[in-house]
């Protein structure tokens, strides 16, 4: 009897093994609640680590680890030299099982660098929206997605990247997303990426004046998960992850309970 349940035990165990590693395939991982969205941001660093290693699996272990529901990542490359012609999004959201989306900022390398969008939820519709800038700056964007998340229904989830060389350029760039945003007629919607700006600062005051929330404060430092203060969010966790190798920046977490009516379908 004693070996027939070590023989149990270790059949079991197996199947626990095989499900951890199973933790990329698409529907893997699930919301915590119906009504509850995971929202991630990351600025990925071009997926080059700290330590000079181009290394998608272990990227994608620090994402799946967190569970998100929706990831906003920038400096994302799409077949660029530097990336040896990689397409960064695909092969991210292949890694953790979502479906993706990748929005140009400018070409870069033979190829385009920007932002990407990694969803558990299908994408319902796209958009891509240039910010202002100016010659002698980089181009920046912010890429737009529809969801439609149980029990929460339609959302615009939107990721950006603001320039990191002006002040000015990045006040205009908020001003814009504000102008974008601003239908408080429309379905919720998120604003979360890397803005280069303080909390404080005048970029960051444009976008509180015009009546968005920052989910992160006051642990906030330049990457942003914004709701807007009319759409009905409860904020449940905030987790900033100390990781300092895969990439210059840390990845931010934010659980979010919907506590308005449910418009799914």
């Amino acid at each position: 009897m004693r070996h027939d349940r070590r023989t149990v035990i270790a059949f079991v165990l197996g199947i626990v093994s095989l499900a951890a590693l199973s933790g990329c395939h698409r529907g893997s991982v699930g919301p915590q609640s119906p009504r509850t969205l995971r929202v991630l941001t990351y600025n990925i660093h071009h997926g080059e680590a700290m330590d000079g290693k181009f290394d998608y699996e272990r990227l994608a272990k620090v994402i799946n680890d967190l569970s998100p529901d929706i990831v906003a990542l920038q400096e994302v490359d799409d077949g660029t030299e530097r990336a040896s012609g990689v397409d960064q999004a695909a092969l991210l959201g292949k890694l953790c099982g979502m479906y993706h989306v990748f929005g140009q900022a400018m070409p870069y390398q033979g190829g385009r660098y920007g932002e990407a969008i990694l969803s558990r939820f299908p994408i319902v519709k796209t958009a891509v929206h240039p910010l202002p800038y100016r010659p002698g700056r980089e181009p920046r964007a912010a890429i737009e997605v529809w969801i439609e998340p149980e029990g929460i229904g339609p959302l615009r989830f939107v990721g950006t990247h603001l320039c990191h060389q002006d002040e000015e350029i990045r006040t205009q760039q908020t001003t814009r997303l504000a102008q974008l945003l601003g239908d408080k007629d429309g379905p919720p919607v998120i604003l979360a990426g890397d803005f280069n700006a303080r909390p404080g600062s005048r970029p960051m005051n444009v976008l509180l004046d015009a009546g968005w929330t920052d989910v992160v404060a006051p642990r906030s430092k330049i990457d942003y998960i914004l709701i807007r203060s009319p759409d009905p969010w409860r904020i449940e966790e905030v987790t900033i992850v100390d990781e300092p190798v895969v990439s210059d920046h840390d990845p931010v977490l934010a659980v979010l309970r919907w506590q308005g009516p449910d418009h799914s379908r």
